[in-house]
């Protein structure tokens, strides 16, 4: 009987540690009215914390889209674009550093109104590189539907 308890108490504690290691996710979403074909040029405003080049890997996939992008401090609107992103990125340490969240927002360049948000989360197991991260939210806003 004890024997049955240790060896279900391991293969519950086996379970636990290993379940919450491999989790991702990747979405986008449009605000109604927003129609992102119009979108040819962006700006992509770095964020003073960055120091991993994540708004260089948003830029690339813009430009791998066919988008002409710049990258910059914030400005007072109007931006100089059709659009406007901001990002928010995550950092996580297991051995190494890793990008452990992504989050874009697309936003109108006259007043900042958001148009449309992607996210992109992969834990240690699943971890992605900045740029295929940066890729993968990228694809997924401009692929998302209403």
């Amino acid at each position: 009987m004890i024997r049955r308890l240790l060896f279900a108490l391991s293969i519950s504690a086996i379970l636990a540690a290993t379940s919450g290691c491999a989790v991702n996710r990747a979405s986008a979403s449009l605000m109604p009215d927003a129609d992102l074909s119009k979108v040819k040029s962006v700006y992509v405003v770095h964020q003073t914390a960055d120091k991993n080049g994540v708004d260089q890997a948003i830029k690339d996939a813009l430009t791998k889209r066919g988008l002409t992008a710049t990258v910059g401090p914030a400005l007072t609107p109007p931006y100089p674009a059709d659009a406007v992103i901001m990002y928010v990125d995550k950092w996580m340490w297991d051995i190494t550093m890793y990008l452990l969240e992504l989050t874009v927002t697309v936003r109108a360049p006259a007043n900042e109104f958001p148009l449309a948000t992607g996210n992109s989360l992969h834990t240690s197991l699943t971890r992605k590189s900045p740029k295929d991260m940066a890729d993968e939210v990228v694809t997924n806003i401009f692929t998302a539907k209403h």
